[in-house]
């Protein structure tokens, strides 16, 4: 759902790159907090969404390469928005979908670069506050299990891709470009993107499903499913306030050097984010090829109802990587896969430090120095 340049006219591409950039804001403060702790009470796992965060970044690029048949000449592809808001929160959710957006369109020329306000309104805060939204409404009513995360997952994805739809709509009503009745417009989207929704629902449940299976610990939308660990003492020791009779012994004074209670081990999350850079690569390095070659539902939409009629080159065509494919290199598999090995690692790179930094601003207090005590969260990375 890449909206090209020409779409949208220029008063409302300027007023959504103004919403962008507000929500784009709003979401590093609140990114901030949820790669802290802070913003999910300081619960398990809160610690770890920083070193998962690029990562989550990195495989949305990837999977959006796999286009997959939706009707008879269409295809559909992984908007994102549900799974990194599932995966990492709402607000650093925001702005992996948005990462992704800047990368396709500076270095794929995917997505216009004067539409990049309309298609982060579209693709990354729509698309995330609605998943998110129905989400968090489905789990609170659903019950206190972890198929329960998988099938609210399914079902706040599948709704968030015609919502995003519904929204294009509304901005094409606004600000279109060429004069097509806005009824037709609606009906084509929603209808097909409704068929894109169920592919975009599969995948994000299928993906949110196996981190939960492994680790539910670094699920943001399972935080609190699981019961913290609970150091019981045993029922043969006597409390500390009853006396011991005077016909027994007392007990004798624990060692000085007697070891700490246990606490429960902190569990590394290398593995996780090796497997996932793993099935990152192999998605947009191997798997990417096979994928369909199809227009997707809003260039098919375009074609057929005409909204195309003003679109623009992209100011980006000529990028050694336009097109998911490296310039100058004659077999197709090999440019398409190298391609989108360089998107997954800079998409990945970029991600990161973006995520990093923002942890270590919030490991840093106002006035520069390191938080100490309450005001740091723990590390566990």
């Amino acid at each position: 759902m890449h909206v090209p340049d020409g779409f949208i006219n220029a008063p409302v591409s300027v007023a959504t790159g103004a919403v962008a950039a507000v929500a784009v804001a709003v979401s590093l403060r609140g990114a901030r907090r949820e790669l802290a702790g802070a913003g999910a009470g300081g619960v398990a796992g809160a610690e770890r969404t920083a070193p998962l965060a690029g990562l989550v970044a990195a495989f949305i690029f990837a999977v959006q390469m796999l286009n997959f048949p939706v009707a008879a000449g269409t295809s559909g592809h992984l908007l994102g928005g549900a799974l990194a808001a599932i995966l990492v929160g709402p607000y650093t959710g925001v702005l992996c979908v948005s990462v992704v957006l800047l990368m396709q369109g500076v270095l794929f020329a995917d997505g216009g670069l004067t539409a990049l306000g309309v298609n982060i309104t579209d693709m990354a805060i729509v698309t995330t506050v609605v998943a998110y939204a129905l989400f968090r409404g489905l789990v609170k009513v659903l019950p206190r299990r972890r198929r329960s995360i998988t099938v609210a997952s399914f079902v706040a994805a599948l709704v968030s891709v015609p919502a995003a739809a519904v929204a294009f709509t509304g901005l094409y009503a606004l600000g279109g470009t060429a004069d097509v009745p806005i009824g037709k417009v609606f009906t084509a989207m929603v209808g097909v993107h409704v068929l894109i929704g169920i592919g975009e629902a599969t995948i994000t449940a299928l993906t949110v499903g196996a981190v939960i299976a492994v680790r539910p610990d670094l699920v943001y939308g399972a935080r609190g499913l699981t019961k913290p660990l609970e150091l019981r003492t045993s029922p043969l020791a006597t409390p500390a306030d009853e006396p011991v009779p005077a016909d027994e012994p007392a007990p004798a004074a624990a060692p000085a050097s007697a070891a700490p209670a246990p606490v429960a081990p902190r569990r590394s999350v290398r593995r996780v984010w090796l497997a996932g850079v793993a099935a990152a690569l192999v998605c947009a390095g191997g798997i990417s090829y096979y994928a369909s070659a199809s227009p997707d539902g809003l260039e098919k939409v375009a074609h057929d109802q005409g909204i195309d009629a003003k679109a623009e080159d992209h100011a980006a065509k000529d990028s050694p990587l336009a097109d998911y494919s490296v310039k100058d290199i004659t077999d197709p598999r090999l440019a398409g896969g190298l391609a989108g090995i360089i998107g997954v690692g800079a998409t990945l790179a970029v991600g990161t430090g973006v995520f990093v930094v923002l942890r270590r601003r919030r490991n840093t207090g106002a006035d520069g120095r390191p938080a100490t005590g309450a005001e740091r969260p723990s590390e566990n990375v």
